[in-house]
C-alpha cells in the first residue's frame, strides 16, 4: 500500500505542474496584454481612451480574422504563407464583384479564398508537399493574380450597405469589433467542442498517431487550408469595405504577422498545443505594441519594426522555454 502513495504523488504532482506551465502557456499573452495595457496607459493618458482602445482593437480586426485561420492551421502542424496575399485578393475581388451586390461582394472573396485553400490544402495533404512551399507559391501566384486584375488601387464609389459593414456600429460598438468576437466564439466553439477540432489537435500532436485513431488526415488538412483561406478572403473583403477600396497591394506582411500573433499567444509552431483565447491575445497585444510606439511618436517605421521584432523574439524564447519545461515534466 505504501509503495503505491509513493510511486503515486510523484506522478500526481508532475500532472499538477504539467497543467500550471500549459495554463500559463495559454494565458501569457493575455497577462502582458493587461499589465501592458495599464502600464503604459499610466505614462500615456489617451491610450487608455474608449475611442483609442476601440481604434486598436478595429485596426487589429483584419489580422485577427487571418490569425483564426491561421491558427487552426498551426495547431494542426501546418502553415499557410499565403494569407496576406489572399487578402489583397479578397480586396479586388470584392471591387469586382460590388456591382452585383454586396452579398456578392462579401461571399465572393471567402469561396476565392477557399478554393485557393483547398488547392493547397490538396497538394499538401495528397501530394505530401511541405506546407512551406506550397503556400510560399501560393503567396506569390496569388499576388500575381491581384496586381494582373488590378494594377493600383480601386475605388469602389458609392458602395451602399457593402461601406456599412465594416464602418457601421452596433450600440455605439464598430461592427468589425462584433465581426471579430463572433468570429473567435464560433471559432473556440468549433475547436474546443467538435470532433474536427479534436481532430486538430490530435494530428497536430502526433500524426501517425492519429490516422491509427480512425481520423480521416489528408480530409481535416484540405478543410483547414480551405478555412484558413476562406477567412483570409474574409479580412480582404472587410478591408475593402473599411476603405472603400480594392488594394492589390494589401497585406504585405501579413503572412508573419499572423504566425508571430499565434505564436506569442501560446500556438506552437510544432503543432498539437495552442487556444484562440491566446490567438488572439496575440493578435491584440501587437496592436497594442504599435499603438504605444504611435503614442510616443518619435519613432520612426524602422525602429517600429524593431521594436516588435524584439518583442516577437522574447515570447517565442518564453513560450519555448515553457514548451520544454512542459514537456520534461510529464
Amino acid at each position: 500500500m505504501s509503495e503505491t502513495v509513493v510511486t503515486t504523488r510523484p506522478a500526481t504532482g508532475r500532472i499538477r505542474r504539467e497543467r500550471v506551465i500549459a495554463l500559463i502557456q495559454s494565458r501569457l499573452a493575455l497577462a502582458v496584454l493587461i499589465a501592458l495595457t495599464l502600464a503604459a496607459g499610466s505614462y500615456f493618458p489617451n491610450l487608455l481612451r474608449v475611442a483609442n482602445l476601440s481604434n486598436i482593437v478595429i485596426a487589429a480586426s483584419f489580422l485577427g480574422v487571418i490569425v483564426l485561420g491561421q491558427s487552426f492551421v498551426l495547431i494542426m502542424g501546418g502553415l499557410d504563407l499565403s494569407v496576406g496575399s489572399m487578402l489583397a485578393l479578397g480586396t479586388v475581388v470584392s471591387a469586382y464583384t460590388l456591382p452585383y451586390g454586396w452579398v456578392a461582394a462579401l461571399l465572393c472573396p471567402v469561396l476565392v479564398g477557399a478554393a485557393i485553400g483547398t488547392l493547397d490544402g490538396t497538394l499538401i495533404a495528397k501530394a505530401k508537399m511541405a506546407p512551406f512551399i506550397v503556400t510560399l507559391a501560393a503567396l506569390l501566384g496569388i499576388h500575381g493574380i491581384a496586381l494582373s486584375f488590378a494594377k493600383q488601387s480601386m475605388n469602389l464609389g458609392d458602395s451602399g450597405f457593402f461601406g456599412v459593414i465594416a464602418n457601421g456600429e452596433i450600440a455605439g460598438v464598430s461592427n468589425l469589433i462584433w465581426i471579430l468576437v463572433a468570429a473567435y466564439v464560433i471559432g473556440a466553439l468549433v475547436l474546443n467542442h467538435t470532433r474536427y477540432g479534436m481532430a486538430l489537435f490530435a494530428i497536430g500532436g502526433n500524426e501517425e498517431a492519429a490516422r491509427m485513431m480512425g481520423i480521416r488526415v489528408e480530409r481535416i488538412k484540405i478543410i483547414t487550408y480551405a478555412v484558413s483561406g476562406g477567412l483570409s478572403g474574409l479580412a480582404g473583403a472587410l478591408l475593402a469595405s473599411r476603405l472603400n477600396s480594392g488594394l492589390p497591394t494589401a497585406g504585405t506582411g501579413y503572412e508573419l504577422q499572423s504566425i508571430a500573433a499565434a505564436v506569442v499567444g501560446g500556438v506552437l509552431l510544432t503543432g498539437g498545443v495552442g487556444t484562440l483565447t491566446g490567438a488572439l491575445s496575440g493578435v491584440l497585444l501587437l496592436g497594442l505594441i504599435q499603438n504605444i510606439i504611435n503614442q510616443i511618436g518619435t519613432l520612426s517605421a524602422s525602429y517600429q519594426q524593431l521594436a516588435s521584432g524584439a518583442f516577437l523574439l522574447v515570447a517565442v524564447i518564453i513560450q519555448s522555454l515553457l514548451s520544454h519545461r512542459r514537456g520534461g515534466e510529464i
